[in-house]
């Protein structure tokens, strides 16, 4: 639908749309709450320089710095809800604008705190934990925060590092600016002759076409532009990691990786162990590409064909309210209290349903602490939008758990484990939709849909997590990152994902130039481990293994009051170990299995 198609908000109707009145009943409540946030932060430096001086005072200045964030929080996941259900009022541009401001006092107006508490000796901040029992209800938090260290400089180091901090990370902007303003992209034409002009979005809609002519043109134009600049590129990427190696050396860290993985507590064992798993399991997806091969009909298999779609469109459609049963119906596995929060969230107008003018695109779950998680959808009636729901439906109910049960100090989840909850609800969804539809069209649709998210996911992100490491002990090792350097070591791991039935003596050998998430220090493998994790889970659950069911919730319900790789351990998987990647593979083994069966009738 086209922009000017669109209807406005206030032409939409409004049972479609989140309600946020039980954040602040109108806008000046939220100017009130505002200007008391503001008064309460000239509060903040009331501790500087106290922080050690008695138990009660460190207790006193950690209430204090959560329930000034609480404040902070609540005020900016509104202003932000606001402004994405409609980008073109003024208002609720200002109010963002302003709770972003807030957000930057807050930081500043707390810098101090840290470094301070960290200063204090480690015997000592323990008598002090001991003899408070406040202080012992946020031992957790007090050791997430001292457990850097070992690894802060000298003030004045610190101090000098901190006015450093552009200098650091102008690798990364520079890519941004490079890649999303200053790139100009070819035209093309589509298959009826259009002039289309390629963009990121129109890239990856293009190399869906059924037009293989179409498909090689944007690929190749495309890729053009960074062909052009693959040595600016190179070098851009290269001063990244070296930022990073050099971060870490003098902070005392082993490696890049040690430290990027230290923030989330998270042992590197875990990374080496999906790297080992994953590449044991390639013939897996050698097979799958194999499959595409011959379902397209293709000799001559290019990167550029493995995203058109293999069997057409779905032959189902579902509304929004037809959506509503079905998502009840395919998470009953989970039980009567899972689905009486799926219930409230479509009973209390917990999600903004459909398109708008100004309206942010895609979907997320955001909220805060004392808010209700809600949920931002662009509904089309279609099977992507149902598991959309349900994906983002996994993390609201998993934020609700969370916030129910543990305080505001652990009242959030680290990102390590933040796509489980929602991975688990698509999981469910696809086994739903198989045991419900006789259809032989329709079943293949789903079977394809979940081996390409596995595809997407624990193939394709194992893949650059494992030429980011490389490159990381690369250069640590003296190694110039020259364009040439990286894009033979990319053909040879993507020959080595996706196997022999596949070119990768192609542009694809400078896939490495346009990533973003080579910039992200380490954050790539999450994907493939979450996604892993809530398939072993839901493997579990859909056997009737009632033990695991009561772990997993527990561990919806257990936010920041363990590290995340001990939460995991208490729901019943230990993170360091191969079996739950192995598990997950199996079930996508068996689907493709499924499918072969399915296409032979």
């Amino acid at each position: 639908m086209s922009e000017s198609q669109l209807k406005t908000r206030e032409q939409n109707d409004p049972r479609y749309q989140w309600d946020l009145t039980p954040m602040f009943k109108t806008d000046e409540a939220f100017e009130e709450s505002y200007q008391a946030a503001l008064n309460g932060l000239e509060k903040a430096k009331d501790y500087e320089g106290k922080l050690g001086s008695s138990a009660e005072t460190l207790a006193e200045a950690i209430d204090l710095r959560l329930d000034l964030g609480r404040q902070v929080s609540n005020l900016g996941v509104y202003a932000h809800l606001k402004y994405d259900q409609d980008s073109t009022n003024s208002t609720y541009q200002q109010m963002d604008a302003k709770t972003s401001q807030l957000y930057s006092k807050y930081a500043q107006d707390f810098a101090y705190f840290d470094p301070e508490l960290m200063s204090i000796e480690a015997n000592e901040l323990e008598a002090m934990i001991d003899e408070n029992s406040r202080l012992q209800a946020l031992r957790q938090y007090i050791d997430n925060l001292t457990r850097f260290r070992e690894h802060v400089l000298p003030p004045e180091q610190e101090l000098l590092l901190a006015n450093a901090s552009e200098i650091f990370n102008s690798a990364s902007k520079t890519f941004g600016l490079l890649n999303n303003s200053d790139f100009e992209f070819p035209t093309i034409k589509d298959s009826e002759g259009n002039d289309i002009k390629l963009t990121h979005a129109t890239y990856g809609k293009l190399l869906e076409s059924t037009d293989r002519e179409v498909r090689k043109n944007t690929f190749e134009q495309f890729y053009s532009v960074f062909v052009q600049y693959a040595n600016t590129l190179a070098h851009v990427l290269g001063t990244e990691i070296k930022t990073h190696n050099f971060d870490a050396k003098i902070r005392g860290f082993s490696s890049a990786r040690s430290a990027a993985l230290f923030d989330n507590n998270i042992p590197e064992a875990v990374y080496d162990t999906l790297l080992e798993t994953v590449g044991g399991r390639l013939d897996l997806l050698h097979r799958y590409v194999e499959l595409r091969k011959q379902l397209l009909g293709i000799e001559d298999l290019e990167m550029y064909d493995m995203y058109t779609p293999l069997l057409g469109e779905p032959a189902i459609e579902f509304t929004y309210e037809e959506a509503k049963e079905i998502t009840l119906k395919a998470l009953a596995p989970m039980g009567d209290d899972y689905l009486s929060i799926i219930q409230e969230a479509f009973d209390n107008s917990w999600i903004d349903v459909y398109e708008n003018k100004g309206k942010r695109s895609g979907a997320y779950s955001s909220g805060s602490y004392d808010s209700y998680p809600y949920i931002l959808l662009n509904w089309q009636d279609g099977l992507n939008s149902l598991y959309t729901l349900v994906h983002e439906l996994g993390h609201s109910v998993h934020s609700y758990y969370t916030r129910k049960n543990q305080p505001l100090e652990y009242g959030g989840y680290p990102i390590f484990l933040a796509e489980i909850a929602s991975t688990m609800n698509e999981n469910l969804l696809t086994q739903y939709l198989l045991d419900t539809y006789d259809d032989v069209e329709i079943k293949k649709y789903i079977i394809n849909h979940f081996l390409d998210g596995v595809k997407g996911t624990m193939y394709r992100q194992t893949q650059f997590a494992e030429f980011e490491h490389f490159i990381h002990e690369q250069d640590a090792a003296g190694q110039p990152l020259t364009s040439e350097f990286m894009q033979e070591h990319y053909q040879r791991i993507n020959e080595k994902y996706y196997g022999p039935a596949v070119n990768s003596n192609s542009e694809i050998r400078y896939e490495w130039t346009r990533i973003p998430h080579f910039y992200y220090n380490y954050y790539v493998f999450q994907y493939s481990t979450g996604f892993a994790a809530a398939t072993y889970f839901a493997k579990k659950v859909l056997e009737g293994d009632q033990e695991t069911l009561e772990k997993y919730l527990n561990f919806l319900k257990s936010g920041r009051s363990h590290y995340a790789i001990d939460t995991m351990k208490m729901a019943g998987l230990d993170m360091t170990q191969k079996e739950y990647i192995d598990e997950a593979l199996d079930v996508f083994e068996q689907r493709l299995g499924e499918l072969e069966a399915l296409l032979e009738k």
